[in-house]
């Protein structure tokens, strides 16, 4: 009896198992038929082939600059919060041992590259921006500033090439490389509270395109464009270059080279109210060595008030330093103890003597010769 019981209520609950979808599936479709029938009508767009194909790739493939800053990671931006900042134009002379790296080779041979002929790759396929120069010569990196490959070429008399696709070409032998012989660039050391620490970053580079004319002499030297550092740091340290003259294996990136201020540049022109640069009122070639090197002492004068007359010499904790003033006050107490007791003695030893003299007792004990006698 239990057993037949048991496997009714065993039939029982399967029966009921397997009729409760079904009665689910007629509910959900009342309510959907009553959802369908209050909704408005939306309309059916026609997506053909190529648009989805272009969808799809658009939502696969992230900014080329973002990849690129993810894979290459650099100093993060300054703050803009900054308790204090002093904004510099440097020039970077390519002629000079320091600056060289970035001139050799003057064309690519192989994977080889020189910087510009690098920063024209990038900018030829718009992974980076180029800003037109003003005439003021400050940089303006907004997009209204920003240069089209094409007017570029056209502008500076590139010869290029056009395929039948409207795609540019230029080829190697075509790259003023070998004409760029220097570069401007924008520096600024900051402070930055938060940290307490001073940094040296660049924030723009120009290069400076300087040409021979029809009669073989050189040309006037023709700044090129504007290139924001923070976006092209990311190709900066993808980019390896020769960093020694005597050991050819000694290799740096890009932005290393920039990041640490291995470079060689010299002040033509610092952010002021007035916006003159130092040939403007330095007269001589001696008179603007001097200007540069009083900017110069200006920043390098703050870090050291900052931290001290000598940065070098700061002792760098408290207790180490009341240490040390303990242990020169007491090598002070036991030289003059020692002093002290030195001229005690002294004084004891002359009494002494000056008493034995008063009392006779000097004269009466008997005097030796140290002369050999001759028998």
């Amino acid at each position: 009896m239990k057993r037949t019981l048991i496997l009714l209520s065993i039939m029982l609950m399967a029966i009921a198992t397997v009729a409760q979808p079904p009665a689910r599936i007629r509910q959900q479709a009342k309510s959907s038929d009553a959802a369908d029938r209050t909704a408005p009508a939306v309309p059916v767009v026609k997506t053909t082939a190529s648009t989805a194909v272009k969808k799809s790739a658009s939502a696969a493939t992230p900014a080329t600059s973002s990849r690129a800053a993810l894979e290459f990671p650099t100093q993060g931006a300054m703050p803009e919060d900054v308790a204090w900042r002093r904004d510099v134009y440097k020039v970077l002379d390519l002629s000079s041992d320091r600056n060289a790296v970035l001139y050799f080779p003057e064309e690519p041979t192989g994977d080889k590259m020189n910087l510009f002929t690098y920063l024209f790759k990038l900018v030829m396929r718009k992974q980076v921006k180029a800003y037109e120069y003003t005439i003021d010569g400050n940089e303006n990196l907004t997009a209204k500033n920003v240069m089209q490959p094409k007017e570029m070429l056209t502008r500076f008399e590139i010869n290029y090439e056009t395929n039948d696709e409207g795609k540019i070409r230029v080829d190697n032998s075509d790259i003023p490389s070998s004409q760029v012989k220097s570069y401007y660039i924008k520096e600024s050391t900051y402070y930055d509270q938060n940290t307490a620490q001073f940094h040296t970053q660049v924030t723009a580079l120009c290069p400076v395109r300087k040409g021979i004319d029809e009669f073989g002499e050189e040309e006037a030297p023709t700044p090129l464009f504007w290139l924001d550092y923070a976006e092209i740091s990311p190709y900066l340290a993808k980019i390896v270059l020769m960093n020694s003259n005597y050991n050819n294996a000694a290799q740096i990136s890009a932005d290393d080279y920039f990041t640490t201020n291995q470079y060689d540049g010299k002040i033509y022109k610092t952010v002021n109210l007035q916006g003159r640069v130092l040939q403007n009122y330095c007269e001589t070639d001696s008179a603007l060595k001097a200007e540069q090197t009083r900017i110069e002492k200006e920043i390098t004068t703050l870090q050291d008030h900052v931290w001290g007359k000598d940065s070098s010499k700061v002792k760098k904790d408290t207790l180490q330093a009341e240490l040390a003033d303990d242990v020169k006050a007491e090598a002070k107490k036991s030289y003059k103890r020692r002093k002290d007791e030195k001229v005690s003695e002294s004084n004891s030893s002359r009494a002494q003597v000056k008493r034995e003299r008063t009392t006779g007792n000097a004269s009466s004990q008997p005097r030796f010769s140290a002369r050999r006698q001759r028998h």
